[in-house]
């Protein structure tokens, strides 16, 4: 049996959509499963639609998700390079072998023909039944071909499908694919303008020079399927040829149509890994990393759309993932995007990391405040909010509090809450907590709560102004582990302060 060997094959047109980002992530599963290796080829022989830092954007996405990539852009390997348009000339001999067998043919029809006639027949397609109305080597001499190539003149080389043909593919996923070649057109495999083949012929080649084994890749490309078959045979490959896996859409979560960065705006979720910032209109578009996910949660709420262990288990870390991840578990039909189930995920690795590693990764959300403080009180902070938040930067709404004395106080909450006589007992309570010296959440409310007992004052009364002095709101966690947490000198000087203000 052969090693397993498959690729991860993005274009650097722009960043890495959630859709990309979950076909690797399966990529990288199955050959870890198999002990295979993770190629990572970068698909850039379109020059017209290259996107300066996306690759690198691609690289840094990666890495964050912990899909590791064994050989490849920035990795290397003994099948460089892995970069298509340092390719070049690896692909002519390969687009001459199927000129030479009469595979293919070159093509001069220049874009304002081919517009000219798709205006004249809106079905219009390159093909057996159109090839012969066009300019093409089928249709001019060997010697008119040559004096245009000769002039400069601009041409593409096509495939040459044979109509009536049943091409049977066999997906690992979806079965036998039957698909007859008369639909198919005459695709655009190389071109003059830039010396570069097209998506269709570069990765074949890739594909077979690499030895890769399985090509898992996303739905949108099995209409493609039949004419690599094709090409395979027509290049004699068809011994060598992989094994194809074309995984379900991502769908919109209403599940009507596939899903879009428009729909994550539209919603409020990242479409993307990593933030963006488009580097022609300065548009940033979020990302799972900045908006607070970790990379954990995002992985294992990725893995779980369109395919299913069989099991009952929703948590597993990349591990288990790799353990049970199986092919044949993927779903054939597409997966809605429920990113609430993100959410629900994410706030389930942010229960169980440790305090102190979540307090890195609130540092920089504390810097954008200039707020300044120790990773001990941050840890500790975080261990009393936590478990209120989904996102890391959550944590400054359910916290603030502790970094920052309130400046203002809810208007709602103090019209409820702050009554005639809560000044006056502000005060007292004041005087009482100067005294003790003892400074634990258990020894405040054993004293406070006595106090209250002995002065007949009513407990709710006093704890929710208590609450709106430390907090400026109706919120946070228990009233004496915060006050504990801020301690004694702070926890006196928001009561005098509320007092002064709220009278």
């Amino acid at each position: 049996m052969s090693p397993v060997r498959v690729r991860f094959a993005p274009s650097p047109t722009g960043p890495l959509h959630i859709g990309g980002v979950r076909t690797a992530l399966y990529n990288y599963l199955f050959a870890k499963r198999l002990g295979g290796t993770m190629i990572l080829r970068i698909e850039d022989t379109d020059s017209y639609r290259f996107v300066p830092g996306a690759e690198a954007y691609i690289i840094e996405a990666l890495q964050w998700l912990g899909i590791g990539i064994d050989e490849g852009v920035g990795h290397g390997g003994d099948h460089g390079p892995y970069r298509q348009s340092e390719r070049r000339d690896i692909y002519r001999p390969y687009v001459q072998q199927l000129l030479d067998a009469g595979k293919a043919y070159i093509a001069f029809d220049s874009a304002g023909e081919l517009d000219a006639k798709r205006k004249e027949n809106g079905t219009f397609q390159y093909d057996a039944s159109t090839r012969m109305t066009m300019r093409n080597a089928l249709t001019m001499s060997a010697g008119e071909v040559k004096k245009l190539i000769d002039s400069g003149e601009r041409y593409v080389v096509r495939f040459k499908v044979e109509p009536g043909e049943d091409i049977v593919v066999n997906d690992l996923i979806r079965g036998e694919v039957v698909i007859n070649s008369s639909i198919l057109d005459d695709k655009v495999l190389y071109k003059s303008a830039d010396d570069l083949p097209t998506y269709h012929l570069a990765n074949i080649v890739d594909d077979h020079l690499m030895q890769v084994s399985h090509v898992i890749r996303g739905e949108e490309w099995l209409p493609s399927a039949p004419l690599h078959v094709l090409l395979y045979r027509a290049l004699g490959w068809a011994d060598t040829m992989p094994q194809f896996a074309h995984l379900s859409l991502l769908l919109k979560p209403e599940g009507n149509g596939k899903l879009s960065k428009r729909d994550g705006d539209r919603l409020g979720f990242p479409v993307f890994p990593l933030e963006w910032h488009d580097p022609e209109t300065g548009a940033i578009s979020s990302g799972y990393r900045e908006s607070g996910y970790l990379p954990e949660a995002v992985v294992n709420f990725l893995a779980l759309l369109g395919w299913n262990p069989g099991d009952n288990d929703e948590v597993m870390g990349m591990a288990e993932l790799i353990e049970k991840f199986r092919l044949e578990k993927c779903s054939r039909s597409g997966a809605k995007f429920d990113y609430e189930k993100g959410l629900w995920f994410n706030h389930h690795y942010l229960q169980e990391m440790d305090n102190t590693e979540i307090a890195k990764l609130f540092k920089p959300v504390l810097q954008t405040h200039d707020v300044t403080a120790t990773d001990e009180y941050v840890a500790k902070v975080i261990a009393l909010v936590k478990e209120r938040v989904n996102l890391i930067p959550q944590l400054w709404e359910q916290g603030s509090f502790f970094f920052q004395a309130p400046d203002v106080y809810d208007e709602a909450t103090v019209k409820k809450r702050w009554k005639e006589d809560s000044a006056e007992q502000m005060t007292k309570l004041a005087a009482l907590l100067s005294e003790q010296s003892s400074w634990d959440a258990g020894s405040l409310e054993e004293c406070v709560k006595s106090w209250i007992e002995a002065e007949d004052y009513g407990l709710g009364k006093v704890m929710n102004a208590f609450r709106l002095a430390l907090v400026g709101e109706s919120k946070g966690p228990h009233m004496f582990d915060i006050a504990a947490l801020l301690g004694q000198k702070e926890t006196i000087r928001r009561l005098q302060r509320a007092v002064e203000i709220l009278g």
